[in-house]
């Protein structure tokens, strides 16, 4: 599909109507002297629905005749859309329905319904919804409002490019956007690469929802088994055809940022701002600051699209305790020091004037202790420098800065071992946490299991996550794997985690 198609459609798309003026693009001062180069955020958090996503569906509504207005609109959305959709009829006098998954988060649930939209809740993310809105579009009429994959929708979402085109200085050297079905980055590439090709633009996926970057990188479209929703505005199995073709020619590159570097991104944002974005609002940031480390940032002034702001205020809760991890200003480990009298002081000694900001520690033999200790640090060099300390003096010692098992249980449990626990395994388990979820864990692992160990934390973070140990004398193990799997739910034995070795087992 050629850029000039929708430079063309960008520029007649009717989203002046609903956003008269356009977005700030607004200086990220203390992300650009961290950095050391200037860094501007593109404020589309700031629309009537806290999200870029009112462009799209208001073009595409705007353009439908009286007879096609007349049978109503529905959209399959995992939450920012289908404000857009929900807003825009309001605004047009158009009936609307939209198809959710039930993981949104609450706050865009509500706001759908604020905006007089009828709200159905069908599986567990986007592609699920989806295949349930077009089964509705074939019994009812209605007219569907893509998401993403609408040359109208990309159109819409393009004019964030001539806005950015207008308002940035001559010298702008990149741009990064978030991407989940590609509307948007492909919109903006298409349109930036028509008009100033020199702009280098970069699409930035969750490590966990990397859909693009698989396609592109493969030549063609790849469906995902499943998708992570902590960044639920980019949770897409697969791409668009349309968006596809537009990110594959037009796209510099794309990068993928974990789950903390998104937590570190809403920090950076509010810092900067005191602006609370959304998970996939942060995207776009967390990607610029892995170029940045990587010294792979072009020359010149670099935009981040700060697409939305929709976030339940429980989830905030989990990316302010991941922030720090997220970008390197926290590290943890697993130290072992002699159980005598004096030891904790040897061991802060060495640590020196560093700020720590975890310590755990339980008696668990007479002769040595495992210390779970979370530090301050400036960034991955120092923690480094700290592990080899520790090492240096006759310290046993783990960085387990990344390891999921600590960051999602251990820091949080309190008892460590048991002196009863025969034949011990542990599992980690993780599903969609809706209401309903945990009971519904527990009925399906049933009853026939010695459990010894559980630990589940509700913390906002999309994912319900439980820790479990089985006692497996007389249990056949491989029986225990198929219920696993008959359950459906994602597991990963832990029994050799050195998080769990150290405080666990």
């Amino acid at each position: 599909m050629d850029c000039h198609t929708i430079l063309t459609r960008a520029l007649n798309a009717r989203v002046a109507e609903v956003l008269p003026e356009p977005t700030p693009l607004d200086d990220a001062r203390r992300l650009s002297e961290r950095l050391g180069t200037p860094v501007l955020l593109k404020r589309e958090d700031l629309t009537p629905i806290f999200s870029f996503k009112l462009r799209g569906a208001y073009n595409r509504i705007a353009l439908l005749d009286e007879t096609e207005r007349a049978r109503g609109v529905i959209a399959a959305s995992a939450g920012n859309h289908a404000q857009g959709v929900a807003y825009s009829a309001a605004r047009l006098g158009v009936r609307a329905r939209v198809v959710m998954p039930k993981t949104t988060p609450e706050i865009k649930v509500e706001a759908v319904r604020r905006h007089g939209a009828c709200v159905d809740l069908v599986g567990d993310d986007y592609s699920e919804a989806a295949a349930y809105c077009a089964e509705l579009v074939a019994a009812t009429g209605m007219i569907e409002i893509p998401a993403y994959d609408d040359l109208d929708v990309i159109a819409g979402q393009a004019t964030i490019a001539l806005e950015i085109l207008r308002q940035a200085t001559p010298d702008l050297g990149s741009i990064f956007v978030p991407v989940g079905g590609g509307g948007l980055a492909g919109g903006i590439a298409a349109v930036i690469k028509a008009v100033r090709p020199q702009i280098r633009v970069f699409g930035v996926e969750p490590d966990d929802s990397d859909a693009m970057t698989r396609s592109i990188r493969a030549g063609r479209r790849i469906a995902l088994d499943q998708v992570g929703i902590f960044a639920d505005g980019v949770a897409v199995r697969m791409v668009g055809e349309s968006t596809f073709a537009l990110c594959r020619d037009y796209l510099d590159d794309c990068v993928t940022v974990s789950v903390d570097e998104i937590c570190a991104g809403v920090k950076d944002a509010f810092e900067d701002t005191r602006a609370v974005l959304e998970p996939a609002g942060a995207l776009a940031i967390a990607g610029l600051k892995r170029f940045a480390r990587e010294g792979r940032i072009p020359a010149g002034p670099a935009i981040a699209i700060a697409s939305g702001a929709n976030v339940n205020f429980n989830r905030l809760a989990f990316a302010a305790e991941r922030a720090a991890l997220g970008e390197d200003r926290e590290a943890m480990f697993a130290v072992t020091i002699p159980e005598r009298r004096g030891a904790f002081l040897d061991f802060c000694r060495v640590i020196g004037d560093r700020n720590i900001t975890e310590f755990n520690y339980r008696l668990a033999a007479r002769d040595a202790a495992h210390i779970f200790v979370g530090v301050e640090i400036s960034g991955r060099a120092e923690a480094k420098e700290i592990a080899r300390l520790l090492h240096e003096r006759g310290y046993r010692c783990h960085d387990l800065t990344g390891n999921e098992l600590a960051k999602s249980h251990v820091r949080h449990m309190v008892g460590g071992r048991s002196g009863g626990a025969t034949d011990e395994v542990l599992y980690s388990f993780s599903f969609p946490d809706r209401p309903g979820a945990f009971l519904r864990f527990l009925t399906m692992l049933g009853d026939r299991w010695n459990i010894s160990l559980f630990h589940y934390r509700n913390h906002g973070g999309a994912y319900g996550r439980i820790l479990c140990g089985f006692e497996t004398r007389g249990c056949n193990r491989r029986e225990l794997r198929a219920r696993f799997n008959a359950m459906g739910v994602a597991y990963t034995e832990e029994t050799d985690n050195p998080a769990a070795a150290f405080f666990l087992r």
